[in-house]
């Protein structure tokens, strides 16, 4: 059988990225879940908290953030008001677009998450190794903002 065209093997690099990204989202989503279950969390609970740990947002910035629909993280955002784990305050940017921000205790469930999450940083860190580890990140980086700058109508979480 022949060489591919390079055209062909190109496409197939695409393919195999694609499908090794949807592959890795569907194990974090996996071990997200599994990581927050014990802080009385869900995995898309835990990344709407975490968009806004650092400061508060609209949900229109956390789904830009996240790279989901503004009306997924309107309604995980709102879950989160109900159950007192964050709270919507005053926008000085925006009237009527409030922002998120988490309560303490959102604050507490998230910490509760720590542990584990370290633990498991150190275990990849040990699998892949520590060099591997921080390439795998940059390479990652590197995808997402080739992508956005080829398709410039998506936002990245980066």
């Amino acid at each position: 059988m022949p060489d591919p065209s390079p055209e062909r093997a190109r496409q197939d690099l695409l393919s195999r990225t694609a499908l090794g990204v949807f592959g890795l989202n569907g194990r974090f989503l996996a071990l997200s879940e599994e990581l927050a279950r014990p802080a009385g969390l869900t995995a898309a609970w835990w990344q709407v908290l975490g968009a806004v740990l650092r400061e508060p947002l609209p949900v229109a910035g956390i789904a830009r953030v996240m790279g989901i629909t503004r009306q997924s993280v309107q309604r995980i955002a709102d879950l989160l008001a109900a159950k007192g784990l964050a709270e919507y305050v005053p926008n000085p940017a925006h009237r009527r677009a409030k922002l998120l921000r988490p309560t303490e205790e959102g604050r507490a469930a998230v910490a509760r998450i720590t542990p584990a999450h370290a633990v498991l940083a150190t275990r990849l860190a040990e699998e892949l190794g520590e060099a591997a580890f921080a390439e795998t990140v940059e390479v990652l980086d590197r995808l997402t903002k080739a992508l956005d700058t080829l398709l410039p109508g998506t936002t990245s979480p980066r």
